[in-house]
Parts: C-alpha cells; sequence; structure tokens
C-alpha cells in the first residue's frame, strides 16, 4: 500500500496539498498529521482519497515519538513527505516571549528533522520528500529573525538530503514561496503588525502547491514560486547582504 505523509494538514499549505494529491491514483491512502483533528475529520469530506487522520502536536516530542512507533508498526510504504508543519511570530527578538522564539525553533526546524528522520527508514526508492520553506530562507530578516533563521535550516538540510539520498533516488525538494494567503499571518501577527509592503507580494496558496507538487517531480532541489520571489532570490546572491537587511527593515 503506497501512502503520502503531509504535517501540518489541518490548514494552509499542508491541506492544499492533501488536495491537490488527492487524484494520485499511485496513492492508497494519505496520512494526514496535525493537532486540530476535528479540521483534519472536514478534511476528508473535501477528498475522495482515504485519510488516515493522526493527531500529532509538533511541540510535543512525546507525540512525535508515538507516531514513530506507529510506523514501526505499519511499516508503510511512503511515496511522498511534505513537511507543512511550521509557524512563525512577527516582531523584535527582545519583545517576543522567550517560548515564543523557541516554539518557533521546535516546530520548523526540531519537528521537521524528527519527522524527516522517522519517515526515511519507510520512503521507496524513487519517492520524495518535500519541505516547506520560505523566501525567508534566503536573507535575515529583523523582526523576523528566528523565523527567517529557521528557514535556512530547512533550506540548507533539504539541500544536503537532496545529495545525501540521490543513491536511493530520493528526491528532496525545500519550497521557497513568499507571502501566501492563508490563516499563516493571523497567528503571525498576533502581537506585532508585519510590513504592509508584503501584503502586495500576497500569492494563492494552490499555485505555490502545484508549482511545488511539479518542480518535485522533476527533482528540483529549490523552487520559488512567483516572479517578485524569483527575483528577490537573484537579488540576495548578488548583493551585499548588510544593504539588504537595512533596506528590509
Amino acid at each position: 500500500m503506497a501512502i503520502a505523509i503531509i504535517t501540518g494538514a489541518s490548514s494552509g499549505m499542508g491541506r492544499e496539498f492533501v488536495r491537490q494529491i488527492a487524484d494520485d491514483n499511485e496513492l492508497d491512502e494519505i496520512w494526514v498529521l496535525a493537532r486540530r483533528v476535528d479540521r483534519l475529520a472536514e478534511l476528508q469530506q473535501e477528498v475522495e482519497k482515504k485519510l488516515v487522520i493522526k493527531g500529532v502536536d509538533f511541540n510535543k516530542r512525546s507525540d512525535m515519538t508515538k507516531f514513530a512507533d506507529e510506523l514501526k508498526a505499519d511499516n508503510p510504504k511512503v511515496k511522498l513527505l511534505v513537511n507543512c508543519a511550521g509557524l512563525g511570530y512577527i516582531g523584535e527578538f527582545d519583545k517576543l516571549s522567550v517560548n515564543d522564539n523557541i516554539e518557533m525553533i521546535d516546530v520548523n526546524c526540531t519537528a521537521l528533522t524528527f519527522m524527516t528522520h522517522a519517515v526515511l527508514p519507510y520512503i521507496v526508492d524513487g519517492g520524495r520528500i518535500i519541505n516547506l520553506a520560505s523566501s525567508a530562507a534566503y536573507l535575515p530578516q529583523p523582526k523576523f529573525a528566528v523565523y527567517a533563521a529557521t528557514k535556512s535550516y530547512v533550506l540548507s538540510l533539504s539541500r544536503a538530503l537532496n545529495r545525501e539520498l540521490r543513491f536511493r533516488k530520493i528526491k528532496v525538494t525545500a519550497v521557497c514561496p513568499g507571502p501566501v494567503k492563508t490563516e499563516f499571518f493571523d497567528l503571525a501577527e498576533k502581537k506585532f503588525k508585519g510590513a504592509s509592503y508584503k501584503e502586495k507580494f500576497m500569492v494563492p496558496a494552490d499555485k505555490v502547491v502545484k508549482s511545488a507538487l511539479k518542480a518535485s517531480k522533476k527533482g528540483k532541489a529549490v523552487v520559488t514560486y512567483s516572479f517578485s520571489m524569483k527575483s528577490f532570490r537573484f537579488i540576495c546572491k548578488v548583493l551585499p547582504k548588510k544593504w539588504l537587511i537595512n533596506l528590509v527593515k
């Protein structure tokens, strides 16, 4: 039985990934992981593919360890792993609580690393991993410092794994969009308002996911959606970081 595993599937990009891969005839089931299991149950009404609901809080190591034990018991054949679970809080480093800053690291870095390591033994040769990074990975972001740093980690890890896993023909793709129209900013701006100019670069989640899936099948290591973000990536390569950081601030 061939399956896909999607973390953070209850909302945003994760939910959209479920919708778009539900028509894949090569998949028998989609395992959807999130803290809000009620949202996952609602998602089953939107797709015909069987969803296996797993309640996992990615802030809790015990939840992830339990899921790893379930993997050992089921020994599934995983064709696709999509790490979408993530969060970000806008605000200056010292204005955010230490718990806010650590929570971003725990979910964006630690949980992604744990899940990838746990699922990797069950990914079939020729399978794929998609990690949701961000265009914030290309440049340190004042007032979004920890979030941007965590996404730089995701990008770096994904590139390295894409090379390491070549012998198994497993393709690892880092998805680096700019602002996406999801619930993300509702939580990100719970204490401080983000830069207003980012609203001009908002893109639909369905288009980002479609682009990500296409790039993953082609084996691309990194995919950046939209002309503006591709331009941003290029600028970050050629101009001094000091200039750009001052401009972003």
